[in-house]
């Protein structure tokens, strides 16, 4: 009696954030605008390859008012990322980037001592039933597929149409629009997608076609060859469609990140949901279908994070929590939403008593109701 228990959740201190080059606004806003809102400062360490609109966000936070020394962009590569994985001030550690850094910085960060989370790769599945609508079927594979020239942990990279049937028409239909797909620089509005980050990037994408030829797979639509005309020398790669796509191969198994969607056949519902499942990697799955049975058990049996029906790219609003499984997230607690608050703040629970409800005489045991 007389006892008043109760929480309060504070800031860590100082805590980071390390942010992949596909989205450099948005995915540092995720990490650095819920981290300075519950009263930490934040360093980010953007990357290399396109440092310019994360710099910008700092001098905007500047010229907004913000305190200096609240927000910090630091630039550099490894040498950077291991000072803030070992520097002793700072609490936590947020990171999206491929799976093999996401693992390091998850391991080198937690045997420090840090609070991390780490998102990852990932090779997304869109499962496509008999009685899916199949114009906006192939409409959600083509944005889906091919958008931001499939530089996006989000991009689905693989199509599971369920059926002979159901796949010969998907097929059928992708192969054209594949072909028509525009691809031109990033200040033409016209253009489906650009040119991939680097060249290095680009050999990358054009080895895992290479390779997909070579595993025995179908090569339904070939955009090695693309030249964009006045851009000769840039980073540019046409769609390419794989059918025939087989859980063997490596271009199924690995993630390819560019403007790559391959085709694996299921005879049924069962297989295509195995395959979801099986893969070592559980960021997004999407379903397309008209059956609400199939569609609902399909939400309830996939091993994967995020999952959409009828809807390509399950990115959820800024409510709701951003984050995937398997090896695709490294970490209990994900993005955005409630779990960035907690995740940037930490639990302090105080018991407390008055000196009125004090009796006299020494007390050895914890405080109760008897």
């Amino acid at each position: 009696p007389g006892i008043d228990i109760y929480s309060m959740r504070q800031s860590l201190g100082v805590v980071a954030g390390i942010t992949p080059f596909n989205f450099p606004a948005m995915i540092p806003l995720w990490k650095l605008a819920p981290a300075i809102a519950c009263g930490n400062a934040f360093i980010l360490k953007p990357s290399e390859r396109d440092p310019g609109v994360p710099m910008r966000l700092g001098e905007l936070f500047i010229e907004a008012g913000g305190p200096a020394g609240i927000l910090n962009v630091v630039n550099g590569d490894k040498e950077a990322v291991d000072a803030i994985l070992d520097d002793p001030d700072i609490q936590a550690i947020g990171f999206v980037g491929s799976t093999p850094i996401a693992h390091y910085i998850y391991s080198r960060g937690t045997a420090s001592g840090k609070r991390v989370q780490c998102f990852g790769g990932a090779k997304n599945h869109m499962v496509v039933m008999p009685d899916a609508d199949m114009d906006q079927t192939v409409d959600a594979l083509i944005g889906a597929g091919y958008g931001s020239a499939g530089e996006r942990c989000m991009a689905i990279s693989v199509a599971v149409p369920v059926g002979r049937k159901t796949a010969d028409e998907l097929v059928k239909r992708l192969v054209p629009r594949v072909e028509a797909l525009k691809i031109g620089p990033s200040t033409d509005a016209g253009a489906d997608f650009g040119p991939v980050v680097t060249k290095a990037a680009l050999e990358k994408i054009r080895g895992y076609v290479d390779l997909g030829v070579k595993e025995g797979a179908t090569l339904a639509v070939d955009g090695r060859g693309f030249k964009m005309q006045g851009y000769e020398n840039g980073f540019y790669m046409g769609g390419c469609l794989f059918d025939h796509v087989t859980k063997d191969m490596r271009i199924y198994k690995e993630e390819i990140f560019g403007p790559v969607l391959s085709v694996v056949r299921a005879h049924d519902y069962a297989e295509a949901l195995g395959l979801c499942n099986d893969h070592e990697y559980g960021n997004g799955v999407a379903i397309f279908t008209r059956d609400g049975d199939a569609a609902r058990d399909f939400a309830s049996k996939v091993r994967v994070g995020m999952v959409g029906v009828n809807v390509p790219i399950p990115v959820p609003i800024a409510y709701y929590t951003f984050g995937g499984w398997k090896r695709s997230g490294f970490g209990d607690l994900n993005q955005h939403g409630p779990d960035s608050i907690r995740f940037y703040t930490r639990t302090k629970t105080v018991t407390a008593r008055w000196p009125s409800g004090i009796k006299d005489g020494a007390q050895f045991s914890i405080p109760t109701m008897n």
